[in-house]
């Protein structure tokens, strides 16, 4: 069939072209804001899962939640070895939510207090200065200037939950792959947000990353779990898969073949991300114009996986060591996990205090993730079939 009309998107946070099966994380989230909105509390959320499942998807769903109610929203990415600090960040996005929230208000007094708040912030942490809308303030002191990173991102939390409050507005801070924050940024940035749920404020932090997240921020808080809304995000059930691959279609008056569609929800495990490669595949190979058959699948299957092999697998076993491969092949080894980290030591032939090293810088980089104590799990489904076929 027509690849121009081709409606599946497989790629790193491109949203698919139906959002199947995330009504439940949506509604809640809009709920939040509306409570928020009438002055009522509301949790920020923290969204765990394993790569491929649409958690970063999600955080733009609820970022344009956010902006049709008129709120300000800023976004950050979490970087592999924490290159950007915390507050350089969180500055950032305070003069975004500052500028935005300010619209037609410059120069007010509200405005003036909230930006002197923010340029003290900067002065204690040495950051860059703000361009030109700083130039003229004149630090706030007293707030978020103590040099204790909890503290001081805690006061500029509240100057801005206050000046949203003021404009009838509220802020929105959207943070993903989280799990790379260090435990002392995390730590500030779970005592924030505390503050603001204890003063009831229009500011909500959505926060997204792999499963260990969760272990993480209870152990950099101790509270941290009356603050946050957890929500696991997972493969998809068998209806919602079949609907993410059969209404895009529809709507291009292609319809898909039963056995086919359940062949493709099988073979993708219900995977958001595969089924948008295996349904892309799907396409381009069917012959049509208005059918997907079993006979196109047998051969899409081959090229969705060799995609996915090329693309989604390969360009993170690429940044690896041969130790840390052998320890990946170890794990496969054993089937689909988690594993118990003396087992996979143990197919290497060693201790697991030998290997330790190379199962933490893979936890690092983000591959695998500790799945409970003791145990390894890798974070990319299927990774295991792929690690067989690639280094076994």
């Amino acid at each position: 069939m027509d690849p121009v009309r081709n409606p599946y998107t497989p790629g790193a946070g491109i949203p698919p072209p139906a959002l199947a099966g995330r009504d439940l994380e949506l509604d809640g989230f809009d709920i939040a804001i509306q409570r928020l909105a009438a002055g009522r509390s509301a949790r920020s959320l923290m969204l765990t899962g394993l790569r491929g499942v649409g958690k970063t998807i999600l955080l733009g769903e609820f970022a344009r939640i956010a902006e049709g109610y008129g709120w300000a929203h800023g976004r950050h990415e979490a970087a592999f070895a924490g290159t950007v600090p915390l507050p350089r960040v969180m500055a950032r996005l305070a003069r975004k939510a500052i500028l935005r929230l300010s619209a037609g208000h410059r120069f007010a007094d509200r405005t003036q207090r909230s930006l002197g708040v923010l340029k003290a912030f900067q002065v204690r942490w040495q950051l860059p200065g703000a361009g030109d809308l700083l130039v003229e303030i004149d630090p706030k002191h007293g707030w978020a200037d103590s040099g204790l990173l909890d503290h001081d991102l805690a006061d500029l939390f509240v100057e801005l939950g206050e000046l949203a409050r003021s404009r009838g507005l509220g802020v929105l801070f959207t943070i993903d792959e989280a799990q790379y924050l260090s435990k002392q940024d995390l730590s500030a940035l779970i005592m924030g947000l505390h503050r603001i749920g204890q003063e009831q404020l229009p500011l909500l932090a959505a926060i997204a990353g792999l499963p260990s997240l969760i272990g993480m921020a209870a152990e950099a808080r101790t509270y941290t779990e009356r603050l946050f809304a957890f929500q696991r995000i997972n493969s998809l059930t068998e209806e919602a898969a079949g609907e993410a691959l059969s209404k895009p279609s529809r709507a291009e008056g292609v319809r898909w073949h039963p056995e086919a569609l359940a062949r493709v929800v099988s073979a993708a495990e219900r995977y958001p991300y595969f089924l948008q490669e295996f349904g892309k595949q799907a396409w381009d190979v069917a012959e049509g114009p208005d059918e997907i058959l079993p006979a196109d699948i047998a051969v899409a299957e081959p090229l969705a996986i060799d995609e996915l092999d090329t693309g989604f697998y390969r360009a993170r076993i690429d940044r690896t060591t041969d130790s840390e491969r052998a320890y990946l092949a170890a794990m496969a080894s054993l089937g689909s996990g988690p594993y118990w980290s003396g087992r996979v030591a143990a197919a290497l032939g060693k201790s697991t205090t030998q290997v330790s090293a190379h199962r933490n810088a893979l936890i690092r980089k983000g591959l695998c993730y500790s799945a409970r104590h003791g145990h390894i799990a890798f974070s990319v489904p299927k990774f295991d079939d792929f690690v067989r076929r690639e280094l076994q």
